[in-house]
C-alpha cells in the first residue's frame, strides 16, 4: 500500500512541461528584423501621398493656409492644371481634400477641421456646383 501511495505522489507533483517552442508571430518579426536588407515603408505613408500624389501637383502648405477659399483656390488650380488626375478635376480636389481630413483623424485641431470642411463647401461654390 505504500507503494502505490508513492506512486500517485510522484504523478501528483509533476508540473505539466512548459512548451519550449516561440510563437510564430515573435519568430518572424525576428526573421524580418534580422534580413536588414530591405527597406522597411514609411510609417507616414499619408504624407507622402499627399507630397508625390498622382492626381495633383500640390502647393506646398495648400492646407496650412489661412483661409477656407484660399485652400479651395489652390486645389482648384491644382486640379485643372493637372495632367496624371484620373477622373474630373472637382472630383480629384475634393478627394485630396477629404484625403487629408480623414488621414488627420482626432489629431486634427477643431479650427482647423472646420476651416477645412468650409473649404469643401468654397470648393463647391468655386466648380458651381452648388
Amino acid at each position: 500500500m505504500a507503494a502505490h501511495k508513492k506512486a500517485t505522489r510522484k504523478t501528483a507533483r509533476k508540473s505539466p512541461r512548459k512548451s519550449v517552442r516561440k510563437s510564430a508571430a515573435r519568430s518572424t518579426s525576428t526573421a524580418r528584423r534580422t534580413r536588414g536588407a530591405r527597406k522597411t515603408p514609411s510609417k507616414r505613408w499619408s504624407q507622402r501621398v499627399t507630397k508625390e500624389s498622382d492626381a495633383l501637383d500640390l502647393e506646398h502648405g495648400v492646407f496650412k493656409q489661412a483661409s477656407a477659399k484660399k485652400i479651395a483656390a489652390s486645389l482648384k488650380a491644382s486640379a485643372e492644371h493637372s495632367t496624371r488626375r484620373k477622373s474630373g478635376a472637382y472630383r480629384s480636389a475634393l478627394s485630396m481634400l477629404t484625403f487629408y481630413i480623414n488621414r488627420a483623424g482626432r489629431t486634427l485641431p477643431k479650427a482647423e477641421r472646420s476651416r477645412l470642411e468650409r473649404a469643401k463647401v468654397e470648393l463647391k461654390h468655386q466648380f458651381g456646383r452648388d
